[in-house]
């Protein structure tokens, strides 16, 4: 199949007060902090024509362009980084903007591959959204309302997003398989800007998961299986344990 050459570029959301941990992505891990140690991983994957972080924080925004960084302050107030990114990106020439989420350094080029990948498939022209699923073992997490689950179709194209356990297992022994939501999107530039002009639908009200929106507006999320489980800092004691993780 002959490829034709997209413009992409990465995204990275960056709040500088976060719920659980204010002030992550500006905590130190070993010599830098959380969020120049995403961008700079971000850059070396080079899978991107361009990386930006795009914050509302001046503290976040000076970190990034003081070590020659690019970064973009946001006009407007957002309620989620689909938002912050689609008011970033509304005049750029752009084909797939990737969101990277600012807690997570340790980026795994392969799972960015092959999110993009998928823009070049045969069913490529039906994709409006790509992220990435990976499969749940654990039991307690399977019924975790943190953890987030996705069932999809015979082609790998979300049906639903959820706290609850989905599917739920009616009769014991049918062994279904249950996967995780990992929150690495590459969007087309239209559906992230037909994101941000749309209300918000009772569905994502109600589960408090953006990717529903898309869903209830009839786009086309295409999940692509993992192995890697990620490494995210949202509490004190991830930055603990990512600081021990980082020269291993």
């Amino acid at each position: 199949m002959n490829k034709q050459k997209l413009k992409i570029i990465a995204m990275i959301p960056a709040r500088y007060e976060a719920s659980r941990f204010p002030g992550k992505l500006m905590q130190d891990l070993k010599g830098k902090t959380v969020i120049t140690r995403t961008y700079e991983a971000a850059i070396h994957t080079k899978l991107f024509d361009e990386v930006y972080v795009v914050t509302d924080s001046d503290i976040i925004f000076n970190e990034i362009t003081a070590q020659g960084g690019k970064a973009i302050m946001s006009k407007k107030e957002h309620q989620c980084g689909s938002d912050r990114i689609a008011e970033a990106v509304e005049n750029l020439d752009v084909d797939i903007v990737v969101n990277v989420q600012g807690d997570e350094p340790f980026i795994a080029k392969e799972d960015l591959e092959r999110v993009l990948n998928v823009f070049y498939q045969e069913d490529a022209q039906n994709i409006d959204l790509a992220s990435l699923m990976v499969k749940i073992t654990d039991e307690e997490e399977v019924n975790n309302p943190n953890v987030v689950k996705v069932i999809t179709n015979q082609n790998d194209y979300a049906l639903y997003f959820s706290r609850s356990r989905i599917p739920y297992p009616r009769e014991e022994n049918m062994n279904v398989p249950y996967y995780r939501h990992i929150g690495i999107y590459a969007f087309r530039k239209q559906a992230i800007l037909d994101f941000y002009q749309l209300p918000m639908q009772v569905l994502e009200a109600s589960e408090k998961i953006e990717c529903l929106r898309y869903l209830e507006y009839g786009k086309n999320i295409k999940m692509v299986e993992t192995n890697n489980r990620g490494v995210g800092i949202d509490t004190p004691e991830d930055i603990i344990k990512a600081r021990k993780l980082w020269n291993t």
